[in-house]
C-alpha cells in the first residue's frame, strides 16, 4: 500500500498561488510561505508534513518566487519521492527534481564523471552481498546467510559514518554497536572488500555518496556548477540524515542556507544504519536565524489513538525524548485500543485473522487494514492464518511493484493493446476502459475471484489485481480516458516509483511501514524480547525500540489492536510478558506517570540575528475563540479575523481601503503578490481593531516579528490617520 490519504486519486491542479494554500492549518501556511533562509518543520506523525513541504515548494513555483529548475527536494526512498513528484504534479509544480539523495548524487556523478576523473564510470552494483561473500573466501572466512548480511550491514554502517576500515573498531566501540563478528575481522572483510571493488571496477551505493563528495570537495568549479542550478533545497525525514549524507548537502549549499528540513526526532528509527536526529535537533545552533515550525494537530489518528502514542513518548528518556512533540488530535472520536493477550503466537494469528474477517465483513476494504511485527520471521504465520481465513494480503519490502516480472509483462500487454487493440478479439466485448483492462490481463493470470492459499501465485495476483483497481480509479477520474493514456499513466507511476494500492491486509514489518498509514492497526508480538527486541542492550537501543512502536501506534487512522502472546508455540511454557511500553498504558497495568512535553505546543519560533543565550520555551497556546460570540475557532481566516465568518463586524471601511493601496505600493515596489505584504484577512483584521502600538499590532494573526519590524510603522501611522513616512526617511 502507498501512502494513503483520503484526497481524490486526481485531484484538480490549483488555479492560483492563493488556491495552493487554501485549506492549510495556519502553522501548514507559515511553512508553505516561508520561502527565505533556513527553515525547520519539526512535525509530529500525521500532522501534514509532506503536504506543508509539497505546498511550499508549489506555492513558490506558482507565485514565481522559486524557478522549479532551481529547486532540489530529497528524501530517503523511491516511493516517498515519487510520491513528492506525484503531489507537486498535481499541485501545478512540474520540473522541480525530487529525488532520494543516492538518486541525486548518482545523477551528478554520471554527469560530472567525464569532466572530474574521466573515461567511463565504474559500474553500480545494486547488492554488496555476493562480493561480501567473495571478499570473505579470500579471507578464509566461513559465513553463514545471517552473518553475511549483518557483515554487509556494518559496511554499509562504516561508510555512511566515513569510518574507514583501519577505524572500524575503536569507532564500532564508541558508537556501542555489537559486531557480528571480532572487529578485526570485519575490518580485514571490509577491507578487502574494498580491494575486489576497485579490481572490478565497481561502486556501491555508498560510494555513489563518497565520491558525489569528493568531486564536489576537490573540483570547486564543478561545485560551483552545481549551486549554479540549484538554489533552494527541502529534505524530508531529517532525523534519518547520517555523516555522509549531511556532508553532502553541506556541500550542496556551499554558503547560502535557502534550506528547509522536516522531521521528527520522536520517529528516529534506523540509527543502525549511521542515521542521527542529532543535525536535527542540532539545527537552529548551527542556523540561529532560523525559522523553527511545529507542526502537532494530528489529521490522521483518533483521540484515543494519539492519546496511547502520546503516553508511550511520555515515559521515554533521552536527548530525542527531550524535543518531543505531543500531539493533538483534530479526528472525532473513535474506539479505545484493544489489547488482548493470547496463549501462543499461532492462536495469536488466528485470533488477528478472525478480527480482520469481521472487519471486512462489516464492509472495512481489505487494503486498510495492516498488521505490523517487529521483525520479518514473524509474517509467514500471519500469512498462513490470513489464507485459512480466506483474507488476501500483500507483503511490504519485498521486490518494488513495477520491477516485478508479472507487472512488466502486464506492461507490456496493455501497451499492445493500445496500439493494436482493434485487431483483438479480446477486447470485442469491452464497453470501457476497465473491462478492457481486465480483458487484457486475464490473458496474463488475472481472474475475479483469487486463487485459494498463498505463495507465488497469490502474489501474481495480487499484482495484477492492484493494476485493475488503478484502471478503475483512473476511468473515474477521467471518464474519457483511453487505453493509451492508463498507459502513459503507469509510465509515469513506474518513472517515480508510485506504486497503486494493492486491495489486500498489508503485512509489514514495523520499519517499513513508516510512511503509512491504515484504518485499523493490527501490532502483533508485542511482549518483551521482541518489543523491545532482545539483543537492545543500552538505554539508546531501548528508547529506539520505544520510538519504533510510537512509528506503529501512529499508523493507525481509527481502529488499534495490540496482541501478545505467552509461548511462541502451543502447549510452550507461558512465561512471556506484556512489552514494559505498555505498562501504565494499557489496562490493569502500573507504570512511572509520564513528562509534559518539553517541545509540545505546535506554532512558530522566529530566528535570532545572533545565536541566543537561551531559546526560550514556549507557552501552550489555548483555542482561539470568537471575540463576538466566544465559539471556538478553527479556520485559518477566523482565526486571522478572530471571529465568526458570519458574526458582525465593526470594520473601519476607510482604514480598510487605505490599508489596500498602502499594500499594493508595497508589492510593486518589492516585486511580489500583494498577499506575501498582507493577506485580505490579516488587513480586515488590523481594521477592526485599530491597534494603537506595536504590542496591539503583533496579536494580530499574521503580524509576526519580521513583518513587524518591516511594515508596523506604516500600518500604525495609517492606523491613526496619518501617511506613512516615505522609505528614504525611515531609513
Amino acid at each position: 500500500m502507498t501512502a494513503a490519504t483520503h484526497s481524490t486519486l486526481f485531484p484538480q491542479v490549483p488555479d492560483s498561488a492563493d488556491a495552493v494554500l487554501e485549506g492549510l492549518d495556519p502553522e501548514q501556511r507559515e511553512v508553505a510561505t516561508a520561502l527565505r533562509g533556513p527553515v525547520c518543520v519539526l512535525a509530529g506523525a500525521g500532522t501534514g508534513k509532506t503536504r506543508a513541504i509539497t505546498h511550499r515548494i508549489a506555492y513558490g513555483v506558482r507565485a514565481g518566487i522559486l524557478q522549479p529548475s532551481s529547486v532540489l527536494a530529497v528524501t530517503f526512498t523511491n516511493r516517498a519521492a515519487g510520491e513528492m513528484r506525484g503531489r507537486l504534479r498535481q499541485l501545478g509544480a512540474s520540473g522541480v527534481q525530487a529525488r532520494t539523495f543516492h538518486s541525486a548524487a548518482l545523477r551528478q556523478l554520471q554527469y560530472f564523471w567525464p569532466k572530474a576523473v574521466g573515461g567511463s564510470m565504474p559500474r553500480l552494483v545494486d547488492r554488496k552481498i555476493q562480493l561480501v561473500a567473495d571478499a570473505a573466501a579470500a579471507c578464509r572466512i566461513r559465513l553463514d546467510r545471517g552473518e553475511l548480511r549483518d557483515v554487509t550491514a556494518e559496511i554499509e554502517w562504516s561508510k555512511v559514518t566515513q569510518t574507514v576500515p583501519a577505524d572500524y573498531a575503536p569507532a564500532a566501540a564508541k558508537a556501542g554497536r555489537e559486531s557480528p563478528r571480532d572487529p578485526a575481522e570485519i575490518a580485514q572483510l571490509y577491507s578487502v572488500y574494498e580491494d575486489l571493488k576497485r579490481d572490478r571496477s565497481v561502486i556501491d551505493f555508498e560510494d555513489v555518496l563518497l565520491l558525489t563528495v569528493a568531486v564536489l570537495q576537490d573540483r570547486h568549479d564543478i561545485a560551483d556548477q552545481v549551486r549554479a542550478q540549484y538554489q533552494h533545497f527541502v529534505v524530508d525525514e531529517y532525523q534519518d540524515v547520517s555523516p555522509l549524507q549531511q556532508r553532502l548537502l553541506d556541500l550542496w549549499l556551499g554558503e547560502r542556507d535557502n534550506l528547509c528540513v522536516v522531521g521528527d526526532a520522536s520517529q528516529t528509527i534506523y540509527s543502525f544504519t549511521g542515521a542521527t536526529p542529532d543535525h536535527l535537533l542540532d539545527f537552529r545552533a548551527r542556523h540561529p536565524g532560523a525559522t523553527v515550525v511545529k507542526l502537532v494537530r494530528d489529521y490522521r489518528s483518533t483521540p484515543q489513538v494519539v492519546h496511547l502514542a502520546n503516553g508511550l513518548l511520555a515515559q521515554a528518556h533521552g536527548r530525542a525524548a527531550d524535543h518531543r512533540l505531543e500531539l493533538i488530535s483534530q479526528r472525532e472520536a473513535g474506539p479505545e485500543p484493544a489489547y488482548t493477550e493470547y496463549a501462543d503466537e499461532p492462536a495469536e494469528a488466528e485470533g488477528a485473522a478472525h478480527r480482520i474477517r469481521e472487519l471486512m465483513d462489516a464492509g472495512v476494504p481489505a487494503g486498510e487494514i495492516a498488521i505490523l511485527f517487529r521483525t520479518n520471521s514473524q509474517s509467514e504465520t500471519y500469512e498462513q492464518a490470513l489464507a485459512d481465513a480466506g483474507v488476501p494480503y500483500q507483503l511490504r519490502g519485498a521486490e518494488r511493484f513495477f520491477d516485478r516480472p508479472e507487472v512488466r509483462k502486464a506492461g507490456v500487454a496493455l501497451r499492445g493493446a493500445a496500439r493494436f487493440g482493434g485487431n483483438d478479439s479480446l477486447l470485442d466485448d469491452a464497453v470501457d476502459l476497465p473491462s478492457q483492462v481486465r480483458a487484457v490481463l486475464s490473458g496474463e493470470g488475472w481472474t475475479s475471484e483469487p486463487p485459494a492459499g498463498s505463495g507465488a501465485v497469490r502474489e501474481r495476483w495480487e499484482s495484477l489485481a492492484a493494476l485493475v483497481n488503478l484502471a478503475h480509479d483512473f476511468a473515474a477520474a477521467a471518464p474519457r480516458a483511453t487505453l493509451g493514456d492508463l498507459v502513459a499513466e503507469l509510465d509515469e507511476r513506474a518513472n517515480a516509483q508510485h506504486a497503486p494500492t494493492v486491495q489486500g491486509v498489508t503485512l509489514a514489518s514495523l520499519h517499513s511501514a513508516k510512511g503509512l498509514e491504515w484504518d485499523v492497526v493490527f501490532l502483533v508480538g508485542v511482549a518483551e524480547g521482541m518489543m523491545p527486541i532482545t539483543y537492545a542492550k543500552t538505554d539508546e537501543q531501548i528508547e529506539e525500540e520505544r520510538r519504533l512502536l510510537y512509528v506503529g501506534v501512529t499508523r493507525a487512522r481509527e481502529r488499534l489492536h495490540v496482541s501478545w502472546s505467552l509461548s511462541r508455540s502451543p502447549g510452550g511454557r507461558p512465561n512471556r510478558r506484556p512489552s514494559r511500553f505498555l505498562d501504565g498504558l494499557r489496562p490493569g497495568s502500573t507504570g512511572a506517570a509520564g513528562r509534559a512535553a518539553a517541545g509540545g505546543a505546535g506554532g512558530v519560533e522566529r530566528g535570532f540575528t545572533r545565536a541566543p543565550a537561551a531559546v526560550p520555551r514556549r507557552k501552550e497556546r489555548t483555542p482561539a475563540r470568537c471575540r463576538v460570540c466566544g465559539r471556538t475557532l478553527t479556520d485559518a481566516g477566523e482565526m486571522k479575523l478572530m471571529r465568526c465568518e458570519d458574526c458582525p463586524s465593526d470594520m473601519d471601511e476607510g482604514l480598510y481601503e487605505r490599508l489596500r493601496e498602502w499594500r499594493a505600493g508595497q508589492a510593486e515596489r518589492s516585486g511580489q503578490p500583494a498577499f506575501c505584504v498582507f493577506t485580505d484577512k490579516t488587513l480586515m483584521a488590523i481594521a477592526e481593531a485599530v491597534p494603537d502600538d506595536e504590542r496591539e499590532l503583533t496579536r494580530i494573526p499574521g503580524v509576526g516579528m519580521r513583518k513587524l519590524n518591516r511594515y508596523g510603522a506604516d500600518v500604525l501611522a495609517l492606523c491613526a490617520g496619518r501617511e506613512p513616512a516615505e522609505d528614504d526617511e525611515r531609513d
